[in-house]
């Protein structure tokens, strides 16, 4: 199925596959996508709309199995303050749905924030707009077609590997 994210990134040249799995709308988690993509969950990336108060908001884009940080997140974005979207606000402000939500292709360039562990992988997956289908790609090609800045944004509990001193 040919989306607007995947029509954006073959207006840029940028090489992608689609991944279609099938979609229970009572779990929507990356967890949950993950597992039917065949692909380990740090390396699926779920994209967020938050909001730094009236009339501003930052995608965050972060690892299926990490919690993001709100605090990190206004720290690298310049805002006072992050917290989540309404629900009700994200198809208005996006035109995608909960479950479906990319940078590519929004209604609006809102800047994104991609968390840094994303270069780590040589494939990424992100929703491809529409639920049941993900875009997987290389962080590199997704950081520049998002024109997006990385930076740390996950909960540290969720960093694979660290030692707590």
């Amino acid at each position: 199925m040919k989306t607007n994210g995947a029509r954006l990134l073959e207006s840029l040249g940028i090489p992608f596959e689609l991944q279609e799995y099938e979609v229970d709308p009572d779990d929507l988690s990356a967890l949950t996508v993950a597992k039917k993509i065949g692909m380990p969950p740090e390396q699926v990336f779920k994209t967020l709309l938050t909001t730094g108060g009236p009339n501003t908001y930052v995608f965050a884009v972060i690892p299926g199995d990490a919690e993001l940080d709100f605090k990190k997140l206004a720290r690298a974005a310049g805002l006072r303050k992050a917290e989540m979207v309404s629900l009700k606000e994200v198809q208005p402000l996006t035109g995608y749905i909960r479950g479906g939500v990319t940078v590519f292709g929004a209604k609006k360039p809102f800047p994104v924030f991609v968390d840094e562990t994303a270069i780590l992988f040589d494939k990424i997956s992100v929703s491809a707009g529409t639920r049941g289908t993900q875009i997987i790609l290389s962080p590199a090609d997704y950081l520049r077609a998002a024109e997006a800045q990385t930076a740390d944004l996950s909960k540290d509990a969720s960093r694979p590997g660290e030692v707590k001193a």
